[in-house]
């Protein structure tokens, strides 16, 4: 049993939208100041300060809430797209959000930083098995693929520039990784 209170609403909706303004906001520049996420959220810097004391605070909750959605979103892709290409889209969404990751340089470095994204490595692993379960079971691609030696591959999307160029890079490594996992002839 918790001993925290619980929060009122208008403190959870708060919340939320501080989070998903500071995700544009960090994708558009890492540099984003705090003041600024807490004005294009409609709130003021106290609110942000007592939800987030601190940038990396609010940086690594930024993070673990990104990789909670991703990984919530496996069903809902798998229902909405054949297996392969819920594959490409979650894959694609993963390096959208790692892009900003890698993006935020030093706030990502800390012992905290280290245990959020540690944390993120089993439910985005379990996240992959399910994609790959999912392909496999469609006949798309070979049993037994490592989701690991899956995430290993794709980090190559990541690492692509943000720009589109990367974007058309990043698209032609995912589909020669697919490629590779395909069931041989």
């Amino acid at each position: 049993m918790s001993d925290a209170a619980p929060q009122r609403s208008d403190a959870v909706k708060n919340r939320a939208v501080i989070l998903q303004v500071a995700h544009d906001a960090l994708a558009e520049s890492p540099d984003a100041s705090l003041n600024s996420i807490a004005k294009r959220a409609g709130v003021g810097p106290g609110t942000l300060y007592r939800h987030f004391p601190t940038r990396e605070a609010l940086i690594l909750e930024v993070h673990r809430h990104d990789t909670e959605r991703l990984v919530a979103s496996v069903p809902d892709v798998l229902a909405a797209h054949p297996p392969l290409d819920a594959l490409r889209q979650w894959f694609t969404t993963l390096a959208s959000y790692v892009r900003i990751k890698h993006g935020l340089g030093e706030a990502l470095h800390s012992a905290a930083a280290q245990e959020v994204v540690s944390a993120s490595w089993p439910p985005v692993t379990a996240a992959v098995k399910q994609l790959l379960t999912a392909c496999e079971q469609a006949g798309e691609v070979r049993p037994g693929i490592d989701p690991v030696d899956v995430i290993m591959l794709m980090s190559c999307l990541w690492r692509t520039p943000d720009n589109a160029q990367g974007a058309a890079q990043a698209g032609r490594l995912l589909e020669l990784a697919i490629d590779g996992f395909r069931p041989k002839s």
